[in-house]
């Protein structure tokens, strides 16, 4: 079965990076891989239950993995990708002023040049259409 990775942080971007994996999982008829690096080792976060909630109601083959505190979230997500022979990565990207905009994050740079397959980046919603 094709694989989906997501990188998840638990932020709107993060958010907006798993609604719109989800998505692309169940338009592939993929499993879902959701990975998030946890920096702290205490274990794991609150917010996992969360995340696990939202992949059992997708009804999409899911899995979930934290990563050990020393893997840099880029690292450990196109290791991830590479390792299950991901068909796409989906990152959240979040908004930045016109000067922030010629900086693009370090992760989600390194994430794009270093993917073993393509990556979709993807920002929170907003109020405005």
């Amino acid at each position: 079965m094709a694989t989906v990775v997501i990188g998840y942080v638990p932020k709107p971007e993060g958010d907006a990076a798993l609604l719109a994996g989800i998505e692309e999982a169940q338009r592939r008829g993929a499993r879902a891989l959701v990975v998030h690096a946890h920096s702290d080792g205490n274990g794991e976060p609150d917010y996992v239950e969360e995340v696990r909630g939202v992949l059992d109601h997708s009804g999409v083959d899911h899995d979930l993995r934290v990563l050990d505190s020393g893997t840099a979230a880029s690292d450990g997500l196109v290791e991830v990708a590479e390792a299950e022979s991901a068909e796409l990565i989906v990152i959240g990207l979040r908004r930045r002023s016109p000067v922030g905009k010629l900086i693009l994050g370090t992760n989600a740079q390194r994430v794009m040049l270093d993917a073993p397959c393509p990556v979709l980046t993807v920002k929170p919603r907003t109020g405005r259409h």
